[in-house]
């Protein structure tokens, strides 16, 4: 009972169409567009000629009519075919080709065997063996053409073969019969190599298909990876020009992720990366498609979406969700996250354009304020045409000549001295005049130019600051670019020692932005630079995401704080509360600690209650040229 149970499961499985296997239903379609139509070439080649040898001898209405019926039947099933050989293959339409081809080769089948059964009384022994070679050579054909479809191919072999053996081991010819048992031996021998190619080609089918997930699936979130994504924009953007629809990319950053993997180790980063990715997929409507591009960003392609104000309500749901805080293990951990989008027609013609606007969108939006959503502007579109004409202008500018250094005093209030000035980079472009740090130096940086930039701006500032007196310091602004290799670091202390000034008393100023990139490379390169004897100063200090850890772990000597704590201070009672928790912080480390941005009168009144300072700001002077540096220091630093 057990054995005929087996018998009968694996009879219904090839009976079956695989219903629940989509890729499989679509690779055995794809299949029968192509060998359908030969299949029934194959029907009216051997049926116009078995009616040729019979047409003298029955009647014409079997020989002229039936076979006139049969082609255009079989031509209509191959136009049918060769149409949707040029069409999408989709599992429903695979389905139901599939399973109508099914039923169809019973009928088919049942026809064709019954015209020759009709013909066989008609002539001599020839033709009676033609019909018998008709038939054998024809189902031999069919199962062939049939091979991806088991259910079809045994049914097409049980009809034919079946009744083509009784038929024939019935007639009392000897050589009728040495024919079917032939033909039905030689026929079940196919079906057992149809068997084996059948699952050959299901194993290919499973084989291509896990292939293309690992191919385009991230290994470690299960979102699809840039390769998918890419792939999935092509076609979206292909429907939506095609449909006249919106289409949005949208590009999410997390921000803080780096120090996750510097203080937490790379499992932690690991296991944080894959909580954000499942809370992507939830909160991401079923029309966002969903992929991590590599390292800490995402990217969502969004379909079908309302305006702008659904697409950014979305994305402040994104960041919300990034925010919540993870626990992982015994760490609960929280960062940000900042998305960038950008929608076709408006801002972009095409895929590439879409998803650089989308890129700088982040990017804007990262730089004024993390954790938000901007969307890709006007505005924004006129910056990178801007951005655009400063970096052509950049590659054909003689930095020598056009690169000048301005000095912004530093001043100790208690003694109303200068103890330093910090060096601010000019550009006087012939094409674009003027063009100020905050326009060039973005760009400098994207392009790769600021390690030229850099060398150039510091070898001027060192040869002014060699007529300065010797306790003034100069103070240099890097870029994170220029910490970014020990090749670069060692272009910096070449500078200083062939310049002739004392490295003391220059002060590096570095950011955030630094070490956020990379801390091991950075914290390396500062030692060096220290043990030359330079000071190295965090510039900005408070704005970004630096913890007591990297301020313990670098070989700072000063921080600054940001202007933005300083600018209304006479007013806003929490900023007071934070520079004065600076300066604490600053005092307990054995830190200096310079005050930027006071402009006011007023604000230089409440810093004087916090204790003694070191300040910069308009107060006490604008950034000044280099020939008038002496006359300044020949004079008190007073407020204006």
């Amino acid at each position: 009972m057990m054995e005929f149970m087996k018998y009968l499961k694996a009879a219904k499985e090839i009976a079956a169409i695989p219903k629940n296997d989509s890729d499989l239903l679509i690779a055995q379609y794809r299949a029968f567009t192509f060998q359908m139509p030969l299949m029934y070439v194959i029907l009216m080649i051997n049926t116009w000629g078995l009616a040729a040898t019979h047409m003298h001898m029955a009647p014409w209405w079997m020989t002229i009519y039936i076979p006139v019926v049969m082609t255009v039947i079989s031509a209509v099933r191959v136009i049918g075919w060769l149409r949707r050989s040029k069409q999408d293959a989709t599992r429903d339409i695979a389905l139901k080709a599939l399973s109508r081809t099914q039923r169809l080769s019973g009928i088919i089948a049942l026809a064709f065997t019954l015209w020759a059964f009709m013909l066989f009384p008609y002539g001599g022994a020839y033709e009676k063996a033609h019909v018998a070679f008709y038939m054998a050579i024809t189902v031999i054909g069919v199962i062939f053409c049939l091979m991806h479809l088991r259910s079809a191919a045994f049914t097409v072999a049980f009809i034919v073969n079946g009744s083509f053996v009784i038929f024939f081991s019935l007639s009392g010819n000897l050589v009728f019969v040495a024919i079917a048992i032939n033909t039905a031996l030689v026929s079940a021998a196919m079906l057992a190599i149809l068997l084996v190619h059948y699952r050959d080609f299901t194993g290919m089918v499973s084989a291509r298909v896990e292939n293309f997930r690992l191919a385009n699936v991230d290994s470690l979130t299960g979102l699809a990876n840039r390769r998918a994504f890419f792939s999935y924009l092509d076609n979206a953007y292909a429907k939506a020009r095609s449909d006249g629809t919106r289409l949005a990319v949208g590009i999410i950053d997390l921000d803080g992720f780096k120090p996750v993997n510097d203080i937490y180790g790379h499992a932690t980063g690991d296991k944080l990366l894959q909580t954000i990715g499942m809370r992507l997929g939830k909160v991401c409507p079923e029309n966002y498609y969903v992929a991590r591009l590599g390292g800490d960003e995402f990217s969502i392609v969004a379909s079908n979406f309302g305006d702008t104000s659904e697409l950014v309500a979305t994305g402040e749901l994104i960041c919300s969700a990034i925010r919540t805080a993870a626990p992982l293990g015994d760490t609960t951990l929280r960062i940000g996250g900042s998305i960038g989008f950008a929608v076709y027609p408006d801002m972009a013609s095409d895929t590439v354009q879409l998803f650089a606007n989308a890129d700088y969108a982040l990017y804007h939006g990262k730089r004024t304020g993390r954790g938000r959503v901007t969307l890709f502007s006007v505005d924004h579109d006129a910056k990178i045409r801007s951005d655009a004409k400063i970096e052509q202008a950049l590659h054909h500018a003689n930095l020598e000549d056009e690169l000048t250094v301005m000095f912004q005093p530093i001043i100790d209030v208690s003694s109303r001295s200068t103890i330093a000035f910090e060096a601010l980079a000019r550009w006087s472009s012939p094409t674009l005049g003027s063009v100020t740090p905050a326009q060039f130096i973005p760009v400098a940086e994207r392009t790769g130019m600021i390690l030229t930039i850099t060398q150039t701006l510091l070898k001027k500032a060192l040869a002014h600051a060699l007529l300065w007196p010797g306790h003034i310091r100069l103070s240099f602004n890097l870029s994170a670019h220029d910490l970014s290799s020990p090749e670069s670091v060692h272009d910096i202390i070449r500078q200083i020692e062939r310049s002739g000034f004392n490295p003391a008393r220059v002060d590096l100023e570095i950011t955030e932005t630094a070490f956020i990139r990379d801390f091991s490379q950075v914290r390396s390169a500062t030692e060096t630079l220290r043990s030359l004897g330079c000071g190295i100063s965090l510039d900005d200090f408070g704005t970004g995401f630096s913890s007591l850890t990297h301020l313990h772990a670098l070989p700072l000597t000063k921080i600054k704080v940001d202007r933005s704590f300083v600018t209304g201070l006479n007013k806003n009672p929490a900023s007071y509360k934070i520079v004065k928790s600076l300066l604490a912080l600053s005092r307990d480390m054995g830190l200096d600690c310079i005050v930027e941005g006071v402009e006011t009168i007023a604000e230089l009144a409440i810093l004087k209650t916090l204790g003694d300072l070191t300040v910069q700001g308009y107060l006490y002077s604008r950034p000044i040229p280099a020939d008038d540096v002496v006359s300044f220091l020949e004079q008190p630093a007073t407020a204006a």
